[in-house]
């Protein structure tokens, strides 16, 4: 189910931050202060660390990964990421 935290951040057409966290030991998201920080195994190389992100914040929503766009951040911690 998805956390009601996570679900208030990620609206339909509103931008939402997340900062990631590459190279985690086990992928997991955690909302801190209106933060979400998403933890992924996947090594931020080739863009293999946002495919994982994708997937996660995707899952977690409960909606498709197509459904997801990277708008700001491809190659920093901090990313944007919108729910269309």
């Amino acid at each position: 189910m998805t956390d009601p935290k996570l679900s208030d951040l990620a609206m339909p057409g509103v931008p939402f931050a997340v900062r990631v966290t590459p190279r985690a030991s086990r992928e997991r998201i955690e909302v801190q202060e209106g933060t979400v920080r998403v933890h992924v195994t996947c090594v931020p190389e080739d863009g293999k660390a946002n495919r994982a992100v994708t997937e996660v914040l995707a899952k977690a929503l409960g909606v498709a990964k197509s459904r997801l766009t990277l708008v700001r951040g491809a190659t920093g911690r901090d990313k944007t990421f919108r729910l269309d």
